[in-house]
């Protein structure tokens, strides 16, 4: 019984399966079809040769569509077809009409070899057709059939493709819908959490300022987290002001002890990016790498824009086996990984390079610009040391 997992599987085995089904469903039909001419041509005294002929003759007469049908629905329809490109479709659609002629000219002749033996000579009629079976007889045959099988076959695959793409949508509006119930939920919490923040900063200001100035710093985090985080694009200049109040908070923790440089530009009108790209890198290395350090421990931080192309090199000490778990880099650059795939496919690499001792990233990003003017080549870069 076949179900709907098998039909529209994607699993390769599902596939070939569904492939060998189809072929078998078509050379009954051609079976079925030659049976029925014939039936009526031949008397019963050679019903059993003929049909095994038609065994044969359907055979010969299928395998050649194979030529045809598989480069119309592979290669012709989404590559030429689609795309409407249509006098190099009909020209690749002639070509293979023309193989698959060949192919079928060849195997109809040589079933003369096999009939010359089974048929009485009687029927000779049928033997001095077949040794008549000729090029223009084999395209005609093999058009008629071939586009027909081809066209059944392309109904199913579009069947299926708009099965799957409705799966998809499906999926993705329930999704949507979830994350829209979450994103309601977690509404309530921000503003009792701003609240409670305002309240400790404003005690801490007059007790002590410098624990004011990290909650701060904190609130800033958050609330670009809840309110920029769920935007598109955002301007690089807040994207780089968070990394920043970050930094200053995990700078605290160290005390003198970690040795930090952070250079970023100092020009970035008119420059958008997706949030949160880059922040899971700087705790990364905080998370994974300063922080399982006893002695030493430092990080390294470069961005760089010229025009809409982002440069970071992120560098960083590390304890050995403290980054790498089990082949991956964390949950955070994970994710984002995931993030830089769908959002800029063809426009960023990534590297990660680790030694015992070093963890290095290196990331290209080709960003977005409002304004399209002549881009800046004074743009210069500020470097915040920390020691």
């Amino acid at each position: 019984m076949l179900n709907s997992e098998f039909i529209f599987s994607e699993k390769r085995s599902n596939r070939i399966k569904r492939h060998i089904l189809f072929w078998v469903f078509a050379w009954l039909y051609y079976e079925l079809v030659i049976w029925m001419i014939y039936s009526d041509v031949w008397d019963k005294s050679v019903y059993t040769v003929v049909n095994f002929y038609t065994v044969l003759l359907g055979l010969f007469l299928l395998v050649p569509q194979w030529l045809l049908v598989y480069p119309l629905l592979y290669f012709v329809l989404p590559r030429y077809l689609l795309n409407k490109k249509y006098v190099t479709a009909v020209f690749w659609t002639a070509i293979f009409v023309i193989l698959s002629a060949i192919l079928n000219k060849i195997m109809v002749r040589h079933s003369n070899d096999v009939l010359s033996i089974l048929l009485p000579k009687k029927y000779p009629e049928l033997l001095y057709n077949i040794s008549h079976y000729n090029i223009r007889m084999a395209i005609v045959n093999v058009s008629t059939g071939g586009f027909t099988t081809a066209a059944v076959a392309a109904g199913l695959k579009f069947i299926k493709d708009w099965y799957l793409k409705t799966q998809r949508n499906l999926q993705l509006q329930k999704e949507n819908m979830e994350a829209q119930l979450q994103l309601l939920t977690a509404q309530v919490h921000p503003h009792f959490l701003f609240n409670t923040l305002n309240n400790i900063y404003s005690k801490a200001q007059t007790e002590s300022p410098a624990s004011a100035n990290m909650i701060l710093e904190l609130s800033n985090i958050l609330r670009y987290v809840l309110d920029e985080g769920k935007h598109v694009l955002v301007p690089l200049e807040n994207e780089l002001q968070m990394i920043k109040d970050y930094i200053n908070l995990e700078r605290r923790r160290y005390d003198d002890k970690l040795d930090l440089y952070v250079s970023l530009p100092s020009k970035t009108e008119n420059v958008y990016i997706a949030p949160l790209l880059l922040l899971p890198f700087v705790e990364n290395s905080f998370k994974h790498g300063t922080s399982k350090m006893l002695n030493n421990p430092w990080i390294n931080l470069k961005i760089e824009l010229k025009d809409i192309s982002l440069f970071m090199k992120l560098m960083n000490g590390k304890k050995q086996s403290t980054m790498e778990l089990n082949g991956r880099y964390g949950t955070g650059i994970e994710n984002v990984r995931k993030r830089l795939d769908l959002l800029y496919k063809d426009r960023h690499t990534l590297q990660i390079n680790e030694d015992e001792e070093v963890f290095v990233i290196n990331l290209t990003m080709e960003l977005v610009k409002t304004d399209m003017a002549a881009p800046d080549q004074s743009q210069t870069t500020s470097a915040t040391v920390y020691e």
